[in-house]
Formats: C-alpha cells, sequence, structure tokens
C-alpha cells in the first residue's frame, strides 16, 4: 500500500507538481528572484555595458560614431579640466574626516543618557531628509555678499569689507561648499554610529566604571573595537562620496571660480559640449578609482583594527584593568618610600 502511494506522487506530471504546494512555493521563489534580477540587468548592468562601449568612441547622441581606441581615456588624464577636478576631491576628502570626527564624537556623547539628546538627534539629522538641490538653493543664498552668513558674522563684530567673498574667492571658495556636504551628511553618520553604539554590552561600561576607567578609556577600549565594522563603512562611504561630489557645487556655483567639480566637468562635456565618448571615459575612470580607493581602505583597516581582531573588547577591558592595578601598585610603592 505505501508503495503505491510513492509511485502515484513519483508519476505526478510536471502541471500536477506546478499546481501543488510544493510547485507553488518554487515558482514563488524563482519568481522573487529572477525579477530582480531583470530589472538590474535592464537598468545598471546593460546600460554601464553600453557606456563601456561608448568610451571607445568619439560620438554625440546623435550622428556618426568614429572609433578612437583608448584615445579618450589618455585625454581624461591630459585635459586640464578632467584630470584637475580630481584635485576638488582632496577638499571633499578632507571635508569627510572631518564630518566622521564630528559624527562620532557627538554619537558618543548621545548614546547614554543626555537630557534632550532625542530632540537634538533629530535636529542633527534633519538636513539629511532635505533635496540636495534644496540645499544648494539654501546655502546659495546663505554665502551670498551681505546676506546670513556675512550678517552673523557682522553681529560677532566682523567687518563686511574685511570678510571674504565666500563663493569668489578661490582660496576659500572650495572650503565653503564642502562645509555645505559635512552639515549635511553628518546627522546621517552620527546616527549610524549611534545605533552601533547602543548595541554594545552595558555590562562592559559598568565594570569599566567600577574599575575606574574613564569616557576616554571606554571609548578606547569598549566602544571603538565594538563598532570597527561601522566606522570602516562610513568611511567607505565618506570618501567614494567625495570623489563624486556633484549637488553643491552645481547648484550653487555651477562649476565656476574653481569649484567645478569631476562629476561637474563630466556633465558639462556630456550634455553642454555633447562629448559622449570622453564622458563615458570619465565615468569609467571614476569607477576604477573609486573601486581601488574602497580596497585601499579596508586593507587600512584591516592593518588598524588587527589586534582588535584577535580579542574581543571583554580581553581588552580586562588587560585596562591589570595595567590600571599595575600602575596604582607602583605609585602606592613609590609614595611608601
Amino acid at each position: 500500500m505505501a508503495k503505491a502511494k510513492t509511485a502515484a506522487k513519483v508519476k505526478k506530471t510536471f502541471p500536477e507538481w506546478l499546481r501543488s504546494r510544493d510547485g507553488q512555493k518554487v515558482l514563488v521563489m524563482v519568481a522573487f528572484m529572477i525579477v530582480p534580477l531583470v530589472l538590474l540587468f535592464v537598468f545598471t548592468y546593460l546600460p554601464f555595458g553600453q557606456m563601456f562601449g561608448f568610451s571607445f568612441y568619439n560620438m554625440k547622441y546623435i550622428g556618426a560614431r568614429k572609433f578612437v581606441g583608448l584615445k579618450n581615456y589618455m585625454k581624461v588624464f591630459s585635459r586640464k579640466d578632467c584630470f584637475g577636478a580630481l584635485k576638488l576631491s582632496l577638499y571633499y576628502m578632507l571635508g569627510s574626516v572631518v564630518q566622521l570626527a564630528i559624527a562620532l564624537y557627538l554619537a558618543t556623547i548621545l548614546s547614554f543618557k543626555v537630557k534632550g539628546g532625542d530632540i537634538f538627534k533629530g535636529f542633527m539629522f534633519f538636513p539629511f531628509l532635505i533635496n540636495g538641490i534644496a540645499i544648494g538653493f539654501i546655502f546659495k543664498f546663505f554665502y551670498t555678499r551681505g546676506f546670513v552668513f556675512d550678517t552673523v558674522l557682522q553681529w560677532c563684530g566682523f567687518e563686511l569689507d574685511n570678510l571674504p567673498y565666500w563663493l569668489r574667492d578661490q582660496k576659500i571658495n572650495n572650503f565653503s561648499l564642502v562645509g555645505t556636504s559635512v552639515w549635511r551628511y553628518f546627522g546621517q553618520n552620527m546616527v549610524l554610529f549611534i545605533g552601533a553604539i547602543m548595541s554594545v554590552d552595558s555590562e562592559l561600561y559598568e565594570a569599566a566604571t567600577l574599575d575606574g576607567a574613564n569616557r576616554l578609556a571606554q571609548f578606547r577600549y569598549i566602544i571603538l573595537p565594538s563598532i570597527k565594522t561601522i566606522v570602516t563603512l562610513n568611511v567607505i562611504l565618506s570618501i567614494t562620496g567625495s570623489l563624486s561630489a556633484f549637488e553643491p557645487p552645481y547648484v550653487i556655483t555651477d562649476g565656476a571660480n574653481g569649484t567645478g567639480t569631476y562629476f561637474v566637468v563630466m556633465h558639462e562635456i556630456a550634455h553642454t559640449q555633447q562629448k559622449v565618448g570622453l564622458a563615458s571615459a570619465m565615468a569609467i575612470v571614476l569607477l576604477i578609482i573609486i573601486l581601488v580607493v574602497t580596497l585601499l581602505q579596508k586593507l587600512f583597516f584591516k592593518y588598524v583594527f588587527k589586534s582588535g581582531e584577535d580579542e574581543d573588547p571583554k580581553a581588552a577591558l580586562k588587560r585596562e584593568r591589570a595595567l590600571a592595578r599595575l600602575a596604582r601598585r607602583n605609585g602606592t610603592v613609590r609614595g611608601g618610600r
């Protein structure tokens, strides 16, 4: 009887199996897997492949194409407006370091009980929710001569004639634009840091406090090793984002007075000059640079947190306790002498 039932199950046709519960499960799983992959291929990988092919041609959006090989890639490094725009990424990289330092400092403070901390978190995170174009227009008027920033500085005792032109002076205009990016994105980094810090076991803080460890020691031996993954992620996102800065210089200055970043120059070459092949080559070069920078960052943080990978925060805290006891013991011996 059991053999007959087994044989009946085996003899199910494909349409019957497809209508069964098991077949429906497999069908749903395959559908949910295929649809995202098809959309990803159609809207990401296929356009990228076409752009890679365009980078070997001298072409416009409409018209004949001429195969030029690697000449477009050579122009990226020979033209001053293309390669020179990459130097501006150093300003935004410096700004990303300041941005992460501020975010980590505030996150460390707000992770503990602070009066009005939730309201402060909301205010700091709010700029990230604003559209980048809107932020550009806000800071365009903020930095305009005689407007908000100059007025505030005059309240502090500065004279308007002694203040620089924040968007014209090439010694300071890129720092002004970087400040806009820092203001917008450090709240996002802060929230990510807070989420990681709050996941640390509270017993570690209690044990460290009982042993006399100050906040700096707790940050060094408990917080930082525990959130190293989020630190690495935030640094990678910030550095790669600094290489592709577009909205602040495009909206606020339109790339004038030496503020045109790599993306702004690429936009002008592609849409104004209609040199699609050269713009495609610039995009490929930027992708390679981002991949290399990301790899170097991962190797760097792997080396920096190498000691932290060998032991957990509890082991590091125990080592710190032993050092503290040894220091107190030496102090007592010297005092007795």
